[in-house]
């Protein structure tokens, strides 16, 4: 059966009471009252509910509850063990849930209800859900700015072993045989023996990772040999086929061999591939499939992140919310530069869409910049590539408001400019240019009769951008994605995203955005604690001005009082006196 309390409708009498104000005063003023307020009542309970029934079974564990503990263990990077006690224990994880009944109930949680929930919310893909309406609750609520953001990625690791190539073909023919052996045990039995020696005794595998360098060659021929025959001998089951760990098997071989007939007594030929053969997508470990290798940062996954900033200089006020606005996971080999459009079209179907996004020049190709340009957003980031030595180019150039080149780094003028659809070409005298001690630098290359300077749109524009980057205002501008580098290390340091627990896109996926749900929430909380507490000071100097103010009028009107009485004494010019004294 299903339940679910209604945490909008306030209670009669105060469940928090023996609390005392200043207690109740700090949950309010942390995150846990942040969550309380804005995050609860978001959570989707209604899509979980799906998977029981109102008139049947056992009452499920409360459900807002129950999502609201897989955010808070993102958040604050607890296992699941440590996550039943805080649960069970912890007064902040009673108010943020709204808790009020000191049950088992209501306070425990056992290891299998916990898996289910998060096996529910991973395959249902709500995190996502959690975290969008989540964020977008906290950005109407405190007013954030959204009209300048910065993106950039991350690079992450699931919970899985750092494997060379061979453990890597040791590991998935062993993950194969034990499968085969457990679920089709006569089509196991009919292999040879070496298989099950070489693979299946306890030591095997392990024996695989102690290798001399010399000896490496020679090991990763014949276990690439084993691994073609496997793939061979039962490519016509279709039992096996369908197998996980026979794709794996089928993977490496694509991936890491080269199969090449030879036409003599063996059919074919199985090389190995040499370490730059082999794609960066390729399978780093048979435990994660799903994990690529990035040539800088190594195995493992990427998060795309994109958030809002503010300059704290604008009108001399202090800086607003900054929230995370974009978050998406990837395998570590995808490149930056197919991420920003993506996060622009989210950021636009959420309205959170921005004005101007800062990013590295991976984001900010020619085409990536002409695209959000469409949608009416600017992209900051300095152009890809250099000019080649110490040559001229594009930039060195003069050109008028239409891109017509109109002067030449030596001065010269164009004898005449040509518009061929998205192709320009600007002529110049052959005389000037034979002269020219740098012809032999200058794009501009000799004719018959002149000399020819052709270029299209995509490089007037990137000579535009080049010549914008080298202006103070560029610089100013662009100081501020550096701190996107800050907020990647609070995301790390805050929620321990870069280390997880588990393994696979989606366990990855649901952890790496939770704990940016878990970031907001925390800088939210930090900031509304600011304000409040800028309030408080703010009133309590006000009231000691107050005091002082009053007590001095009383002061004024306790000596009026007291000359109206010396006064009284003096007849002659009391009159003029009072006056003087008023």
């Amino acid at each position: 059966m299903i339940y679910a309390k209604d945490h909008k409708t306030s209670m009669m009498f105060d469940p928090w009471w023996y609390l005392g104000p200043k207690r109740q005063k700090l949950l309010k003023e942390s995150w846990p009252g942040l969550f309380r307020e804005f995050i609860l009542n978001e959570l989707p309970v209604e899509k979980v509910g799906n998977y029981f029934k109102d008139d049947f079974g056992r009452p499920t564990k409360e459900l807002y509850c129950a999502l609201g503990v897989t955010v808070l263990q993102q958040m604050q990077d607890l296992s699941d063990k440590e996550t039943i006690r805080q649960l069970a224990f912890n007064t902040e994880w009673h108010y943020a849930l709204d808790i009020t009944e000191d049950t088992d109930e209501a306070k425990y949680m056992s290891l299998k209800t916990l898996w289910n929930f998060r096996k529910k919310v991973i395959d249902t893909e709500l995190d996502r859900e959690i975290f969008n309406e989540g964020t977008g609750k906290l950005a109407k609520a405190f007013k954030v700015d959204t009209d300048k953001q910065r993106i950039d990625s991350v690079h992450i690791r699931s919970n899985m072993k750092r494997l060379g190539r061979i453990n890597i073909f040791a590991r998935s023919i062993h993950g194969f045989l034990v499968n085969l052996n457990r679920h089709h045990r006569e089509a196991f039995e009919a292999l040879p023996e070496g298989y099950k020696e070489k693979y299946l005794t306890d030591k095997a595998v392990g024996c695989f990772s102690m290798v001399k360098p010399t000896e490496s060659e020679k090991t990763l021929k014949a276990l690439s040999a084993d691994l073609y025959e496997l793939v061979e001998w039962f490519k016509g089951d279709d039992k096996i086929t369908s197998m996980s760990t026979y794709k794996l098997l089928k993977r490496v071989l694509q991936e890491q061999c080269v199969i090449t007939e030879t036409g003599c007594d063996s059919p074919v030929e199985v090389s190995v591939k040499t370490t730059k053969e082999v794609p960066s997508a390729s399978l780093q470990n048979p435990s994660d499939p799903d994990a690529s290798y990035d040539g800088h940062k190594g195995q493992g996954y990427q998060v795309q992140v994109m958030e809002t900033y503010s300059r704290a200089e604008e009108n001399g006020e202090a800086k607003n919310l900054n929230l995370i606005t974009y978050v998406k996971v990837e395998p570590a080999h995808e490149s930056d530069t197919n991420a920003l459009m993506p996060a622009i079209q989210f950021a636009i179907e959420r309205g959170l869409e921005p004005k101007e996004i800062l990013a590295d020049s991976l984001y900010g190709s020619d085409n990536n910049k002409e695209a959000a340009k469409a949608e009416g957003i600017e992209v900051v980031s300095p152009t890809m590539g250099q000019t080649k030595g110490e040559g001229l180019s594009m930039s060195d150039f003069e050109k008028t408001e239409t891109g017509a080149v109109s002067k030449c780094p030596e001065r010269h003028i164009p004898l005449k400019t040509k518009i061929k659809g998205s192709k320009h070409i600007a002529v110049f005298d052959m005389s000037h240019c034979n002269c020219c001690l740098r012809a032999e630098i200058c794009p501009a290359k000799k004719g018959k009769r002149h000399y020819y300077l052709r270029y299209d749109e995509k490089q007037l524009r990137l000579a535009v951008r080049r010549e914008y980057e080298t202006t103070d205002e560029f610089k100013d501008r662009y100081r501020y994605r550096a701190g996107v580098e800050a907020t990647m290390s609070s995301y790390d340091r805050l929620t321990g995203v870069k280390r997880l627990r588990v393994r696979g896109l989606p366990a990855v996926r649901f952890c790496a955005t939770l704990k940016a749900l878990g970031v907001n929430i925390l800088r939210a909380a930090a900031f509304r604690g600011k304000e409040i507490r800028e309030k408080e000071a703010a009133e309590s100097g006000l009231s000691v001005v107050s005091r002082i103010v009053l007590g001095f009028r009383g002061f004024l009107k306790a000596d009026l009082r007291h000359m109206h009485q010396i006064l009284s004494y003096h007849p002659v010019n009391n009159k003029c006196a009072l006056q003087m004294a008023a």
